[in-house]
């Protein structure tokens, strides 16, 4: 039995799987009879909404063949048909004697299915991770948005899942490696709901990765690894290159190799990487602001009369625009029907992020405009990198009274083009409306202000109406990216080590879910294919 794929079936938004299926076997039986056909399943579907007023779904069918018949993939091409081979991990085991457990720190989407991939091939990898598991988190979480109260070890940025659980969950990336598939069918094995097996742009949402981060979590437990929570690692020792045990707030613990897959916030760690000598590179990032619009309003600018159809997607968009000064300015973890979340990790720094759950059934839309900052803008220095994005984040912090309330202004007021003081049919989302409406020419360096300026100007110009007066901005967005990079080789160890991997955000190789899962999976495989297991 094979399985093809028809591609580009384009029809009404209202046709049902019934009729989507029968387009696809209608297809199929210009080569193969209709006995032959066993079995359709959605593949893929995406919008068309190019014209607003006839709004498509575009469908891509599974369907499982049985017949003798061969034909060439050029002459199936032609009917939109293509040969499915299903993806999976070419997983090689080498000789080499570890002389240890795998050690990973950090459990954010690298670490976890780095951690997951070795414990399934019977690695027992031990993982460390400076923040709460998924229910502690949570709590933590509840309370630093209620009363304020931050610990610097659990928060949105740090604890089970990282970053990523407190998130819209989206899991498109631009990395081409067939390994996404991978990443979004263990997503979906562990809890996610089923149509991000074939939504174009699917998402799993905060309410659902908190399910998947557990079961992964019991997963990898049950196959003899295990996880340190409320562990903090401080450094390693190392005989010519080799490290042979970790240093953490629990004690030392051993290990064959080390795994690095801490987040792009880990500016602590950063710090005791540099002190045990592992090389480091700054790195462009961006910053900038979250932009909320009501949700309503982003879905008539994007499908027009079909605005308010039960059966089309909250509407998104993803923006860039190349500045007169030559920087990039670009939306960035657009979240529809989400919030505007505290993000912050240090004390005395204000940090936004953007999160929504599965149905994203909030009243807001809202995403990032993040502008590029380049090495030169920080003096080409590690320090300097995390020293910008700090003062950005202090002073936010001391304009929003100290409290972890954050500054926030309309797009009319930010323009110029209003004398507006306060907001309008837009209400600002973050920790339930604790923003304080300020100027944010104390916040940003002028390039980043006037940048943010000129991108709002062209994004209106291509979403009549994204730049609305009562569009609400709220600041800072300073955690886009790792802001430094630790070189590694193809073999994925660190310049001058025999058992370093660094990986993930944190290392500067990936930006988001996926991309930092697949770096993770990337990791485990390398480790797997130079040691054997230990027995």
């Amino acid at each position: 039995m094979k399985r093809y794929i028809v591609q580009n079936i384009k029809l009404p938004v209202e046709a049902s799987k019934d009729v989507v299926f029968a387009y696809a076997k209608r297809r199929l039986l210009s080569f193969f009879g209709s006995h032959d056909i066993i079995r359709t399943e959605i593949f893929k579907r995406s919008v068309d909404a190019r014209r607003k007023g006839d709004i498509k779904f575009v469908w891509s069918v599974c369907v499982d063949v049985e017949s003798k018949r061969e034909y060439s993939a050029e002459k199936l091409a032609k009917e939109g048909i293509v040969l499915s081979e299903k993806k999976t991990l070419d997983i090689v085991y080498g000789n080499e004697k570890m002389g240890g457990r795998p050690v990973i720190i950090g459990f954010g989407p690298c670490g976890m299915f780095c951690a997951l991939i070795l414990a399934q091939n019977g690695y027992r990898p031990i993982v460390v991770e400076r923040g709460e598991d998924i229910e502690k988190r949570t709590a933590d979480v509840d309370s630093f948005m209620k009363r304020g109260e931050l610990l610097p070890n659990s928060n949105i940025q740090f604890g089970a899942g990282g970053a990523g659980t407190f998130s819209d969950g989206k899991l498109v990336t631009r990395i081409n490696d067939e390994k996404c598939s991978v990443i979004i069918d263990l997503m979906h094995k562990f809890g996610a709901p089923d149509d991000i097996l074939y939504k174009a742009k699917p998402h799993v949402g905060t309410d659902y990765l908190k399910k998947v981060v557990s079961g992964i979590e019991k997963e990898i437990i049950s196959l003899g690894g295990e996880i340190y929570y409320n562990t903090k690692f401080c450094g390693f020792t190392d005989v010519g290159g080799r490290i042979k045990t970790i240093k953490t707030t629990a004690g030392e613990i051993g290990c064959g190799v080390l795994v690095s897959a801490i987040g792009h916030s880990a500016r602590d760690t950063f710090d005791v990487l540099s002190s045990c000598g592992v090389s480091m590179i700054p790195k462009a990032f961006s910053v900038g602001v979250r932009i909320e619009h009501l949700q309503e309003d982003i879905d008539a600018i994007l499908y027009g009369e079909m605005a308010g159809n039960p059966l089309l997607p909250r509407g998104e968009y993803s923006l860039s625009h190349k500045c007169k000064n030559g920087r990039g300015v670009y939306t960035f973890c657009m979240c529809p029907g989400g919030t505007v979340v505290a993000a912050a990790s240090e004390d005395g720094g204000v940090v936004t992020n953007g999160m929504s759950d599965h149905e994203r059934s909030g009243k807001n839309a809202n995403s990032a405009i993040a502008v590029s900052v380049l090495p030169e803008d920080y003096g080409c220095d590690i320090r300097g990198a995390i020293a910008f994005q700090r003062n950005i984040e202090r002073r936010a912090f001391e304009l929003g009274g100290r409290d972890y309330y954050a500054p926030a202004q309309t797009v009319g007021s930010f323009i110029g083009r209003s004398n507006a003081k306060g907001f309008g049919k837009v209400e600002p989302t973050y920790m339930g409306g604790k923003v304080v409406y300020s100027d944010f020419d104390g916040i940003f360096p002028e390039f980043v202000t006037e940048s943010l300026k000129e991108g709002l100007y062209d994004f209106d110009r291509k979403l009549p109406g994204f730049a609305s007066d009562d569009a609400v901005l709220t600041a800072p967005e300073t955690r886009t990216s790792s802001p430094l990079r630790l070189p590694r080789g193809g073999d994925f160890l660190a310049d001058g080590y025999e058992n370093f991997y660094p990986c993930g955000e944190g290392a500067g190789y990936a930006g988001g879910i996926t991309s930092a899962g697949v770096d993770g999976i990337n990791c485990a495989l390398k480790i797997m294919a130079r040691y054997g297991r230990e027995k």
